[in-house]
């Protein structure tokens, strides 16, 4: 498990964000940001809803999310934002939330 980034929520449109259609939320590329912090504004129809959606959240690159996950609380299952990048978010027992990132092959050679 590596550290990726910062998540977190804004009303506000940011520079250089883009769509992802699977979640019907705009975000930044946090790789961008010299403290790797990504913003997501949500649009209304989102079906994101609870803590992903209004709480900050930690991500980390993972070689599985499957095992990575194992006995956190699913907030939303596994999709893919994006071609080769798997993600998921789940919810520590208190009360963090975490996204967790699966690459195609080894994900610490992605980036």
């Amino acid at each position: 498990m590596e550290f990726s980034h910062i998540g977190l929520p804004t009303d506000e449109p940011k520079p250089g964000e883009v769509f992802v259609e699977a979640t019907r939320v705009w975000i930044t590329n946090f790789a961008d940001h010299p403290f790797h912090i990504e913003w997501l504004r949500f649009e209304p129809d989102s079906p994101v809803t609870g803590p992903v959606r209004e709480q900050p959240h930690v991500a980390y690159r993972v070689a599985s999310i499957e095992e990575s996950s194992r006995g956190l609380r699913v907030l939303l299952e596994p999709f893919t934002p994006m071609e080769g990048l798997r993600v998921a978010f789940f919810e520590t027992e208190d009360g963090a939330v975490v996204e967790l990132m699966e690459y195609d092959g080894n994900p610490f050679d992605s980036g």
